[in-house]
This record gives C-alpha cells, sequence and structure tokens, in this order.
C-alpha cells in the first residue's frame, strides 16, 4: 500500500502567525493560521482536511460496499463536519457528523442505511478517528 505525505509550514510563534498546508500531490494546498481554526478566519484548517478526508473516503467506502451487495451506484453524496471543542481544558476534535444522499436503483431506504453504517465502520478514516464520536445520516434520493 501507498505511503501518502503532507506538509506544512508556521511562520512565527502562535496564536500569532500564519501557515501553509500541502498534500504530497499538489492537489490541495492552502493557508492556515489561529482564526482559521480557533475563529471564522479565511483560510483552512486541520478539522477542514480531516472532514474532506472523511467525506470522501467514507463516499468511496460506501459506493464500494453497495457494489458488493450487488447495487449499481450513479451517485453518492458524502460531507462531513469535524468538531473541535476544550476536552480537559486542551482543544479536542470530539465528533464527525457525516451525511450521505445516494442514487441507487433499486434499493430500499433501510438497506441504503443498513449498508451505510457497515461502510462507516469499514472505512480507514471512520477507524483512525477511534476516539472520535462519529454519527451518520443516511439519505436515499431517487
Amino acid at each position: 500500500m501507498p505511503v501518502r505525505s503532507a506538509e506544512a509550514m508556521w511562520h512565527e510563534t502562535a496564536p500569532k502567525g500564519h501557515g501553509n498546508v500541502r498534500t504530497g500531490s499538489g492537489a490541495l494546498e492552502g493557508a492556515y493560521d489561529f482564526p482559521s481554526r480557533f475563529e471564522e478566519g479565511d483560510g483552512t484548517n486541520p478539522e477542514e482536511l480531516i472532514a474532506a478526508a472523511h467525506a470522501s473516503c467514507f463516499a468511496m467506502a460506501f459506493s464500494l460496499a453497495l457494489g458488493q451487495a450487488g447495487y449499481e451506484v450513479e451517485r453518492i453524496e458524502a460531507d462531513a463536519d469535524v468538531t473541535i471543542e476544550q476536552a480537559k481544558g486542551q482543544p479536542t476534535i470530539t465528533r464527525s457528523d457525516l451525511r450521505v444522499t445516494g442514487y441507487v436503483a433499486g434499493i430500499d431506504a433501510e438497506e441504503f442505511r443498513r449498508i451505510a453504517e457497515e461502510a462507516k465502520g469499514g472505512c480507514p478514516v471512520s477507524r483512525a478517528l477511534g476516539g472520535v464520536k462519529i454519527s451518520l445520516a443516511a439519505t436515499l434520493d431517487e
């Protein structure tokens, strides 16, 4: 299995200062600082990048699980909200809330939700976030 990489650079002493993050492939790059992470400032932040990783990983895992169950996937739309809050006096990532809408022929809503829950547990990013509460809302759109 391949190893994936990213790099980050930070200038000045936090909480002042600013940084830049870039994936090894160069597909994603962005600036970040304290306001973009802990307030509503411009730029990206680690939690947003984790949300992107979780949503994309889950969409792929769910599509795979649906295909293995014999369904043909037209489209899966997934998004994630990752929460950071104070826990024991430290900023802590406490939850990731996944939402998925799928366009899948021949499946009923109950089976769609069942396979979505299984995929949530099989998603490598979900497993990496083992100490984080992960919720899932699954909607079948016909």
